[in-house]
């Protein structure tokens, strides 16, 4: 299956990163190279783009995509979180700009032997890099039954998680629940019939929490907005782009962090701190899709953009 994904938001990122053509720009979830394609364009032969996603097959087919482009660019096969030292390696030490696109790819949510989607059938896997031990199989058949629902409730928001883990409980001490349609299976049978569609498919929300779990989607997220923020030159953009609350607060959260200049206590009678605003925050709200792209892309109904500028 070829590597496909429409990037969401992609005007608004262009716009919001400002892009110096001789600037140094990371898109720290490469995907299908549909960020980075533009940001590319956008470059002279002077400028750099550093390309960054831990799925393989993502790497192979960006890198020959913005071949096509011009040769100015290097791709990274490890976790954005895990940035900070190629960086390092590649003796950069500061960056005009940088995305992150903390969605699934269309080809991991379309590609059913990736075990991501809850609509085609395929291995219960889940995992962004197919070399990492932990994969979905795993959460859902080993974990205790407590620490299930933790995850739904937490990672998924959804009201019935314990409801949901104890009858996963239920079903694996039959059998493993090996596929994704044995998952759905379980997941849909756990809601009232009359409340089951209601919403969308009943399956979204666990199935995003376990893909979190597997992945670690949030672990480091708010350390890695700060590191960002200490490499971003001064008139540096950061944009980021998020799908579900969780990852939206912990980047709104951090973007607040970083711009205030004091952290001490209200009631403190002067600031012992020493903390200094580092960045403007350029969107106070959220940035979303407009109806035009929601008719040609539905999946970016969810997704909310947020840039800040380095000072």
């Amino acid at each position: 299956m070829e590597f496909s994904h429409v990037p969401v938001l992609l005007e608004e990122c262009i716009k919001g990163l400002n892009i110096k053509p001789d600037g140094v720009y990371l898109d720290a979830t490469l995907g299908g190279a549909g960020h980075s394609s533009r940001i590319l364009k956008e470059l002279s032969p002077d400028g750099l783009l550093i390309g960054v996603d831990k799925d393989p097959a993502a790497i192979q087919f960006a890198t020959q995509r913005l071949k096509q482009i011009g040769d100015n660019f290097v791709t990274v096969n490890d976790d954005y979180k895990n940035v900070d030292a190629y960086l390092k390696k590649m003796r950069i030490h500061s960056l005009d700009g940088v995305l992150l696109d903390n969605g699934v790819s269309s080809y991991q949510l379309d590609n059913a032997e990736r075990g991501f989607s809850y609509i085609a059938d395929g291995a219960l896997d889940m995992r962004m890099n197919p070399k990492q031990s932990l994969s979905a199989y795993d959460v859902v058949n080993d974990y205790e039954e407590e620490r299930l629902a933790k995850i739904i409730y937490d990672f998924g928001e959804d009201k019935l998680s314990r409801r949901i883990a104890t009858n996963i409980v239920h079903r694996r001490k039959q059998a493993p629940i090996r596929t994704t349609k044995e998952l759905a299976e379980v997941i849909e049978a756990s809601y009232p019939a009359k409340d089951r569609w209601k919403n969308g498919n009943p399956c979204k929300k666990t199935f995003q929490a376990i893909r979190i779990e597997v992945n670690g989607e949030l672990n480091g997220l708010r350390d890695f907005v700060l590191q960002m923020a200490a490499l971003l030159k001064a008139g540096g953009r950061m944009c980021i782009i998020s799908f579900h609350s969780l990852e939206d607060r912990i980047v709104k959260q951090a973007y607040q962090y970083l711009e205030s200049d004091c952290i001490c206590d209200k009631t403190a009678p002067i600031c012992t701190c020493n903390k200094e605003r580092e960045i403007r925050i350029i969107t106070k709200k959220p940035i979303t899709a407009g109806k035009k792209e929601l008719e040609t892309n539905s999946r970016a109904a969810s997704a909310k953009l947020r840039i800040a500028e380095k000072l």
